[in-house]
């Protein structure tokens, strides 16, 4: 039997994730729960052995604002949308280290076994919004590079592109910058051209949460593979959506059911199946999204003691698949 695989990927962003979604609307709460919750995370992955990648804002590893300063690109983004910027939002609402900042936490994370740090760009980077170009992503990426060695002495290999736009023109940018894996969307046409969020595709995602609407998302290692000059491309399964407080108890069950049951899947078929989330969706109900964290660990012990399935990071399977050399 092949062996199956479970990957989980985390986009560790704080408030540069949604600042063009909440503005200064954000329950300070919510964060400081987020704060509190990463090293209960980091402590259940270490009890199961769960290999993970922290895909993080660059910005998060600074110590302050000079240093957050210091390490930013020349050139930054010039979305024609300025409200995306997370540079024009700092410039009007100003800097908050609580929100802004958790190299504390990055070292964490460093230093829980079985943890990669990855990248979620530097400045949560949208690669399809009009009026940035492709020279502000590479001194992008760049800066996170920078960052990441000087303060902890790692190279980073994992990419997630902030709210999953893909744009394929940058890929070999990822892999001249170091960058060896980068996640991908599931195969299902609604997560496709994420950057256009009709209603329908929203609706079509979040019963798909549920209920089978789209094709399986599980995968074979073997059949991966990178092109010339191209990161591997590592497709995202299931998103693992926030734990409702709101009274909807048969939704959450029917919601974490149904990840089990793809694991389960996965597991007996020798595939991979590669979950994500937000450490910040943890934020409204730690505790009952602890406890949801720790059934989906505890249904992988059992697959891995009944089927062989293994955990790996992105940058394991990438290390696992290997990755072409640039050719000039």
């Amino acid at each position: 039997m092949k062996n199956s695989t479970l990957i989980i990927s985390l986009d560790f962003e704080l408030l540069w994730g949604i600042f063009d979604k909440v503005g200064t609307t954000y329950r300070p709460d919510y964060f400081s729960n987020t704060r509190k919750v990463i090293p209960q995370m980091l402590e259940s992955f270490a009890k199961h052995e769960i290999a993970v990648t922290w895909a993080t804002v660059g910005m998060l590893f600074a110590e302050n604002e000079e240093e957050w300063k210091y390490y930013s690109p020349e050139y930054k983004p010039s979305y024609r949308n300025r409200n995306l910027s997370a540079y024009e939002w700092a410039k009007q609402h100003g800097i908050k280290p609580e929100v802004h900042f958790a190299p504390d936490l990055i070292r964490q994370i460093v230093d829980t076994p079985g943890q990669e740090l990855g990248s979620h760009t530097y400045a949560h980077y949208y690669t399809l919004m009009r009026g940035q170009s492709p020279e502000q992503f590479r001194q992008d990426i760049q800066a996170t590079q920078r960052i990441a060695e000087d303060k902890f002495e790692t190279r980073l290999k994992s990419l997630v592109f902030p709210r999953n736009h893909i744009n394929e023109l940058y890929l070999g940018i990822c892999l001249e910058e170091g960058y060896e894996v980068v996640r991908g969307n599931p195969k299902n046409w609604f997560w496709q051209e994420t950057q256009h969020e009709d209603l329908g595709k929203k609706i079509i995602r979040s019963a798909d949460c549920f209920f089978e609407v789209g094709e399986r998302s599980t995968f074979f290692l073997e059949e991966l593979k990178a092109y010339p000059n191209e990161p591997l491309i590592l497709p995202a399964s299931r998103i693992l959506r926030p734990f409702s407080p709101k009274g909807l108890g048969i939704m959450n069950r029917l919601r974490l059911n149904r990840i089990k049951q793809e694991m389960e899947a996965a597991a007996r078929n020798g595939e991979s199946y590669h979950l994500w989330w937000h450490p910040h969706n943890f934020g409204n109900d730690p505790q009952s999204s602890m406890k949801e964290l720790l059934e989906v660990l505890e249904h992988f012990q059992s697959l891995r003691d009944r089927f062989g399935m293994q955990s790996l990071s992105m940058g394991q399977v990438g290390e696992l698949i290997g990755v072409p050399s640039l050719t000039t």
